[in-house]
């Protein structure tokens, strides 16, 4: 009985957090209402606030819950790139998929609400920023030194090297659709051209043969 209550409490405070998340993204944790919320949720404010005692509080675990996301980021990088055979080829695939996860228009509105209120929750932004886009990069990180050991790059700060790679390839991307808005201002092709380019860009700076001067 007992595990019946808990499946039951987890599947209501899944179902109240669904109904939150376009609620926060489409108004900002001021303009979010607990009563939309309740109404989208199909339960009461009193049940709303059964399982989160504020709105503060159904804010954060909506934030927090996102960062679970990475785990596929992660699971993608060292797919990629640990059993490599074809180091061009493989990364710029990364680059595709990688550019691809973090284009998702829900993502893009997600980040933008976490840097709107970064003032107000600045643990709850620098937490998300941690578990979340800091694992990637120490996930691609570890990548990279395991094949810099295979002599397949020559690097002396893996950690370094990752920042360039993901730098390379969302800078221009990524702020253009934080002003902008949306998702939707690059087609597949635009989003190839800069896959493939971020990736050919890291390889002149990192590959092993840019090592040799002979």
């Amino acid at each position: 009985m007992a595990a019946e209550e808990n499946d039951r409490t987890a599947r209501k405070r899944r179902q109240i957090m669904d109904a939150a998340r376009p609620v926060f993204l489409r108004n900002g944790y001021v303009g979010a209402s607990m009563d939309e919320v309740a109404a989208l949720a199909a339960v009461s404010k009193q049940t709303v606030y059964k399982h989160f005692t504020d709105k503060e509080q159904l804010f954060t675990s909506i934030i927090l819950d996102t960062t679970g996301q990475v785990d596929g980021l992660a699971k993608l990088i060292t797919a990629a790139l640990d059993d490599s055979g074809d180091l061009a080829k493989d990364l710029g695939e990364l680059a595709r998929q990688f550019l691809d996860a973090l284009m998702r228009p829900d993502l893009l509105r997600l980040r933008r609400l976490v840097i709107a209120e970064a003032d107000r929750f600045p643990d709850l932004g620098r937490t998300w920023y941690e578990q979340g886009f800091e694992r990637s990069l120490k996930t691609m990180a570890d990548a990279f030194g395991r094949l810099a050991e295979r002599g397949l790059l020559s690097l002396d700060d893996p950690q370094l090297a990752a920042e360039h790679f993901v730098g390379l390839l969302l800078w221009v991307p990524v702020n253009k659709v934080m002003f902008w808005g949306g998702g939707d201002h690059y087609t597949e092709a635009d989003l190839e051209r800069l896959s493939e380019a971020a990736a050919a860009a890291f390889l002149r700076a990192y590959g092993a043969a840019s090592s040799d001067t002979s």
